[in-house]
């Protein structure tokens, strides 16, 4: 029988314990496991390699993403490093110009120290003059954090593998309930967990899907190898919070589509930056200098890092989020001291308006 992605993640680690018949799936502590007898296993010998909550989750997830394996992490920064191990030390990659600051911070370290060489595009006109036969990945997030820019995936896809490159996409804005990458052509999909997919501002973790085989596994050798390993407790709270991520993330994105258009009409506001789906939208002020005064006069808004949650967060990135990112550069490409991004939660949207609009009006 074919059942909706929401049914599927509803139900999700119901059945697992033929043994007692549990609904909620059962938190498997233990680090490591009984041998029956020399030379025999359970299938669980040690909870890096393998544990049974997380094997749930990590199914769950290729399943939602239509990936062949997955690999959940401790956070979406040891996802990003398990999946740069693929690739041998030297290698050149092409990266989005506009992405999230922690992931130009790790880029920087590798070039750093030699360990790879990273070119910087902003467009599909600019990454398919760059491409040529060095590169080994095109790594993009679509849309951009904080910039909202879209790249077409299926596009991307074509241009890497006509090098025989992979391309890796950070799918964490739009979830695989708005966007499945693998579907597009990508070999990997990576997602911060610890935004959308869990939702709740309580968990930190990371995902890597693969859309192959051999890759997946190859992807598991590695987290064995080198221990990124995502808690058993903190894999169940993801699990439990799977069974809601359709219902968070469309009334967030049903928020977001009235803020948006809220957002577009008042005249304190220069540009609205939203993508028309999702939950994500970015803003510039008129005046860059009302940003302390306008943060200081939300209520609702909870002016913080991260996003994803059902709480409704504000962020500045110039001194937040891309902070690391050097002034003069991130200037360069439109991350100016003007713009504000929003993460919108599951509130009643008039409250998060009326909130919006009282800051407004006193700047």
């Amino acid at each position: 029988m074919t059942i909706d992605i929401a049914t599927f993640l509803t139900q999700l680690g119901n059945r697992s314990d033929q043994a007692t018949g549990a609904v909620s799936a059962p938190i498997y502590l233990s680090t490591t496991y009984a041998h029956p007898e020399l030379g025999h296993s359970t299938g669980y010998d040690y909870t890096r390699t393998k544990n049974p909550t997380r094997e749930l989750l990590e199914a769950g997830l290729a399943t939602l993403e239509n990936g062949a394996g997955c690999v959940v992490t401790s956070s979406g920064m040891s996802a990003i490093a398990l999946v740069f191990d693929l690739f041998p030390s030297g290698s050149e990659f092409l990266v989005s110009r506009d992405l999230y600051g922690g992931s130009f911070r790790f880029f920087e370290e590798l070039a750093a120290r030699q360990l790879a060489h990273f070119h910087y595009f902003a467009t599909l006109e600019d990454l398919t003059a760059q491409i040529n036969p060095k590169i080994e990945a095109v790594f993009l997030e679509t849309p951009t954090n904080p910039l909202m820019t879209e790249i077409d995936v299926a596009a991307a896809a074509e241009l890497a593998h006509q090098i025989e490159a992979l391309l890796i996409v950070d799918n964490t804005f739009l979830t695989p309930l708005r966007q499945k990458p693998l579907d597009q052509g990508a070999d990997i999909v990576l997602h911060s967990g610890t935004k959308f997919l869990t939702g709740h501002n309580d968990i930190l973790a990371g995902v890597v899907v693969a859309k192959e085989a051999a890759l997946g596994e190859r992807l598991t050798y590695l987290a064995n190898t080198t221990g990124p390993t995502l808690s058993s407790f903190d894999c169940w709270l993801f699990i439990r919070s799977l069974k809601t991520l359709p219902l968070r993330f469309e009334r967030q994105e049903q928020n977001a589509k009235e803020i948006a258009d809220f957002l577009k009409r008042q005249p304190a506001i220069k540009e609205v930056l939203y993508p028309g789906v999702g939950g994500m939208i970015s803003l510039r002020l008129k005046d860059a200098g009302k940003i302390k005064e306008f943060l200081r006069r939300l209520s609702l808004f909870t002016f913080a890092e991260s996003l994803g949650g059902v709480e409704s967060l504000i962020t500045y990135p110039t001194t937040q989020t891309h902070a690391d990112i050097p002034k003069e550069l991130r200037e360069s490409y439109g991350l100016t001291p003007d713009l504000l991004r929003l993460s919108i939660g599951i509130e009643k949207q008039q409250d998060l308006i009326a909130d919006l609009t009282q800051a407004l009006a006193q700047i």
